[in-house]
């Protein structure tokens, strides 16, 4: 079988799409997936850079963190699916190849209306994002949510699905078109935001703050935070592209009551994994099923073509997922 492979840690010319060893044969509730197309995140990059390396018992040099395809094998004590069942799920890694062995808990069936490539951009962003601002956040209709970084895969899942729900939402962003584009997925109130200042703006429109806000840049966008937050809201840190560190007023976050949680999916126990996935399956796929919910597609590379994948996600030009199809 092939796989994205990251021969050493570095730049995209150090990724190939290469052999490696076959899966082997599942035991008791493992899956055996033919994968058709993986999903790419910016997880990959930092694992390809040596920066975010995955849980005990993956590989370091194959990346991956959901994927759709079919049912190849399974072991013994599986009861949910059978082979040429059509699966999608996410994974701690090594998605990103032409089969993957993993549990029965942590995969979903695919519904009809989509494809391969376009389920493989479904299941790290949405699971994330309603892990997030439902599961933890609890965000209920007519509260407003604030996501940064809107134009993300991530972001855009949160905003589709906050609408879905009946909920309004303002979003950051440093490019204009993306947040233009966003309109057309319902954003309440774009934020442009070539700099980390826009609680005026919020206050100006939301005189009494933001009730949950999905934070996936972290940095100096976390005061600003507080100061947009409404009282008893919920502040969820998802993402850390702006930075590790942030000097923040605490008594602001007294005075408010303000929730701050921390989150992470990839690291989690195998149970939290699935209990996450059950929630997507009971409350997100049906939505994708009704036409309340679209994939988020940006454009889709061969998995020959790994490096110019990586390059073009780095590029921060991507509105959406980046799919690799094998």
């Amino acid at each position: 079988m092939k796989a994205v492979y990251i021969k050493e840690f570095g730049g995209p010319e150090h990724l190939a799409f290469q052999d490696i060893p076959d899966v082997g044969k599942p035991v008791g509730t493992q899956v055996v997936v033919k994968v058709h197309a993986a999903g790419l995140n910016r997880a990959d990059i930092m694992q390809r850079l040596g920066k975010y390396p995955p849980p005990a018992g993956y590989s370091p040099n194959i990346p991956g963190l959901e994927f759709a395809g079919e049912v190849a094998d399974v072991g013994s004590d599986v009861s949910a699916f059978n082979m040429g069942d059509r699966v999608f799920g996410i994974s701690a890694g090594e998605a990103q190849a032409e089969y993957l062995i993993t549990d029965e808990s942590v995969l979903a069936s695919l519904p009809s209306q989509l494809s391969f490539v376009e389920a493989a951009a479904v299941p790290e962003v949405f699971i994330t994002a309603h892990d997030a601002v439902f599961t933890q956040c609890d965000l209920n209709a007519n509260e407003w949510l604030l996501v940064h970084a809107v134009g993300s895969g991530v972001g855009l899942a949160a905003l589709q699905l906050a609408k879905a729900n009946g909920a309004f939402v303002a979003g950051t962003s440093r490019t204009q078109e993306k947040l233009d584009r966003c309109l057309e997925f319902g954003l309440d109130l774009p934020l442009l935001t070539a700099e980390p200042v826009f609680a005026d703006a919020i206050r100006q429109t939301r005189k009494d703050g933001i009730h949950v806000i999905l934070d996936l840049v972290g940095g100096n966008y976390f005061p600003e935070n507080l100061q947009s937050l409404a009282l008893k809201g919920r502040i969820i840190l998802v993402g850390l592209t702006a930075g590790r560190s942030s000097e923040i007023d605490l008594g602001m976050a007294l005075y408010k009551r303000a929730r701050i949680i921390g989150t992470v999916l990839r690291a989690r126990p195998l149970e939290e994994k699935a209990a996450a996935t059950k929630a997507f399956v009971d409350q997100v796929i049906p939505l994708f099923e009704d036409g309340k919910l679209k994939p988020n597609l940006d454009r889709v590379f061969p998995a020959s073509e790994i490096q110019a994948a990586h390059r073009y996600l780095e590029s921060n030009e991507s509105f959406g997922k980046v799919v690799i199809e094998f």
